[in-house]
């Protein structure tokens, strides 16, 4: 885990000890997922779980919806490294793709918490929302050499590709190994076909 996203959280910056807390209250999170699914997932049983008291996992996560989230941004943080500069700007774009829709493979039923967790209103949730939001953005802007602050309208496709696909797959519609590669190609198929970076959409 980088030690950046290891020592953060939506709350405050976190001291070694307590990002050593918060780490296994998410580890714990998946194993309660995975025997309970998300209707029986609650911060009281991961708190239990991770041998943590439930009003210490309550200063860190204001619901399970907020801890899911948590859960998944670590993953996306750690398992999706910047794009490949060797490669050409198709291939960078089908390695972030594939690295953002596989975060969440073979982790049982994470998946499909994940998209439910992160529709959530609660701040906490929507403060993560964003911030997955705009991780992804970025590593799709070095794929394609653009700045993130104004990636243009190619991105805003792809993230759109992203969005739904996810969705798709967190509903059992699709597995991720399968979603993963329907984005690709869809992606190959948008970027092979598109007009200049800097040209307006009409």
């Amino acid at each position: 885990m980088s030690s950046v996203v290891s020592q953060e959280s939506t709350r405050r910056r976190l001291t070694p000890q307590q990002a050593e807390t918060v780490a296994r209250l998410a580890d714990a999170a998946v194993e309660v997922l995975n025997e309970d699914g998300f209707d029986g997932l609650t911060v009281r049983a991961v708190a239990k779980r991770a041998g943590v008291a439930p009003a210490t996992a309550y200063t860190y996560f204001s619901s399970k919806n907020h801890l899911v989230a948590e859960v998944f941004w670590r993953r996306l943080a750690d398992g999706v490294p910047a794009p490949d500069p060797d490669l050409d700007p198709v291939e960078r774009v089908a390695q972030v793709l594939r690295g953002v829709s596989m975060v969440v493979a073979g982790e049982g039923q994470l998946g499909g918490a994940v998209t439910v967790a992160l529709l959530g209103a609660d701040p906490d949730v929507e403060h993560l929302r964003l911030r997955v939001g705009g991780f992804i953005r970025q590593r799709l802007a070095q794929a394609l050499d653009t700045d993130p602050a104004d990636p243009g309208p190619v991105v805003d496709a792809l993230e759109m590709l992203y969005a739904g696909g996810l969705v798709h797959a967190g509903m059992g519609h699709l597995t991720y190994e399968q979603t993963s590669e329907r984005l690709v190609a869809a992606a190959r198929l948008l970027l092979t076909d598109q007009p200049p970076l800097d040209q307006e959409t009409r």
